[in-house]
């Protein structure tokens, strides 16, 4: 069951995908839209759900908040690291480095696998179970489809490759369900996992997404389409029941 669930996760990526790729022309509405998308999933979805899997603290502080400031820092430092080594090959300072937007394409389509890995872990629990998790994995990655294709063209990547990640990502969502037919993921795993993930994610949004949608086109609708995606996402949750 948790499989057949899958495959609607698959579809639904490929849709989010699509969309993102048919609003080229309103480039700084979609990266609006994707920064909100991507807020939301951090602040409403990933972070609640990681400190309550992962509740043990660290000298004080919850572990998964750790691990939170942790991807954060990581994701900072790598696209340091990358600019700094494209400068050394010629590079400006304002051009994009391909490698950072196709290292977050990958670190989304392995959120997508542990989706599918919740997803069939949830449905080892209850069919109850299952069926909220379900409508939480369905529904949000329509979000993350599309953050993946904008991500992966964002950076300077050609179609092909978004187009790539993309399917990777809609994948990503069928192995992870189906591999739980051999194994069990233990809860703070995936509790440490979501914080760190959701500090990486937070970082390209506020960083990255939000700065470049808002520099050509400080437009109020880019402002709306932001506010709209972390609206989504909150509906999302709401209809999910956490």
């Amino acid at each position: 069951m948790a499989v057949v669930v899958a495959l609607g996760a698959f579809l639904m990526t490929l849709f989010g995908g699509w969309v993102a790729q048919r609003v080229t022309d309103r480039r700084h509405l979609v990266l609006g839209l994707a920064g909100g998308l991507m807020l939301g999933v951090v602040g409403l979805d990933l972070l609640p759900e990681a400190l309550e899997a992962a509740g043990r603290e660290v000298f004080g502080v919850p572990e998964a908040l750790l691990l939170f400031v942790g991807g954060f820092l990581l994701a900072h430092v790598m696209e340091r690291l990358l600019a700094v080594r494209s400068a050394a090959h010629g590079v400006g300072p304002h051009d994009r480095v391909p490698q950072v937007g196709l290292t977050a394409a990958a670190a989304m389509v392995g959120h997508s696998l542990m989706d599918g890995i919740a997803l069939g872990a949830a449905f080892q629990i209850g069919g109850g179970m299952g069926a909220t998790v379900a409508l939480a994995v369905i529904t949000h990655d329509f979000a993350d489809g599309f953050n993946t294709y904008t991500i992966t063209s964002l950076y300077g990547n050609d179609r092909r490759k978004a187009v790539a990640m993309l399917v990777a990502d809609a994948v990503a969502p069928l192995l992870g369900a189906a591999s739980t037919l051999l194994f069990t993921l233990p809860e703070e795993l995936l509790g440490s996992y979501l914080g760190f993930f959701g500090g990486a994610l937070l970082y390209l949004a506020a960083a990255e997404i939000l700065p470049e949608a808002h520099h050509e086109h400080p437009a109020r609708s880019t402002l709306l389409c932001t506010v709209g995606g972390v609206a989504f996402i909150w509906l999302v949750v709401g209809l999910s029941g956490g």
